[in-house]
């Protein structure tokens, strides 16, 4: 695997894990309506993150693209998550922007 994309590597899967959990704890809170677009958020972010991590992983010619997006879909879960209290919320958000901070460097 290429050495440059470890860091990126790192918190793409960070980020996965935090959106996963983030998910789960959302549909256990009381007003799960009221967590709609921060579950779906969830959902979008984990799944580009995995498609980034198999792109690095894979050399893939479009990484740059792939986490280009990702860069941009972890930033809109980053704004979702921040509006609400919630640790899990507030955690998911703080990886997120990593993520997306750490996606853009790929993207150049």
């Amino acid at each position: 695997m290429n050495q440059q994309y470890q860091d990126c590597l790192e918190a793409c899967k960070k980020c996965l894990e935090a959106c996963n959990h983030c998910f789960d704890a959302c549909l256990s809170e009381e007003d799960v309506k009221m967590m709609a677009d921060c579950i779906r958020s969830d959902r979008e972010c984990a799944d580009v993150c995995a498609l980034a991590i198999t792109a690095m992983q894979s050399n893939s010619p479009h990484v740059r693209e792939i986490c280009g997006l990702c860069a941009e879909i972890c930033e809109s879960c980053a704004d979702e998550c921040a509006k609400h209290d919630h640790d899990h919320c507030q955690q998911c958000a703080e990886a997120c922007r990593k993520c997306a901070e750490e996606c853009r460097k790929m993207a150049v």
